[in-house]
């Protein structure tokens, strides 16, 4: 069963990652992921399996799918919803995303094709309470909903030893046609 942590009122506040690393407890869930399958109340969505070395966690019920590599001491998660206002600019809900972090430098920002639509990827190093961090966002808008993907590190070795398996992730990524 994925390890849950309790995290603050901020929706999607990337900052909680970093502390996914550090604490961790209990089991809870935002819907069901099976074979590769996530399955929640407004999204259903394939993904490409990771690489060894993830465990499944849970962030207090704040993102569809979330991953920890101890040993990289990195995290991944996945997201959707479909609110109307999100449907804003992609660049406008990438800095959502970015709330709390602080001296962001970006590295590169590109739009990538994914799933049939066109996706913003962006990867930035910044700090979070003082703590340097890289992350690399992609976030897509499609039929009324917004999925965002982000991988966090500490910077250097981590950074480069674990991008191969959000690549991938996000490279075996479609939405399911119907409600879930």
């Amino acid at each position: 069963m994925p390890r849950l942590l309790e995290s603050g009122p901020v929706r999607r506040r990337l900052g909680t990652w970093l502390l996914v690393s550090l604490t961790t407890i209990g089991c809870a869930t935002t819907g069901t992921f099976k074979n590769g399958l996530y399955q929640g109340a407004e999204t259903s969505y394939r993904i490409a399996p990771l690489g060894p070395g993830w465990s499944r966690v849970t962030v207090d019920h704040q993102n569809d799918l979330a991953w920890h590599n101890e040993a990289k001491g990195a995290v991944m998660h996945v997201d959707s919803t479909c609110d109307p206002a999100f449907d804003i600019p992609l660049s406008a809900l990438r800095n959502h995303l970015l709330i709390g972090f602080t001296e962001r430098e970006t590295v590169e920002e590109q739009i990538v094709p994914m799933d049939g639509r066109e996706a913003l990827r962006t990867h930035m190093t910044a700090k979070l309470d003082g703590v340097p961090r890289d992350i690399l966002l992609q976030i897509l808008k499609k039929d009324g909903c917004v999925y965002d993907f982000g991988l966090i590190t500490p910077p250097g070795p981590s950074f480069e030893e674990t991008v191969g398996d959000f690549n991938q992730m996000v490279a075996g990524f479609t939405t399911m046609t119907g409600k879930p």
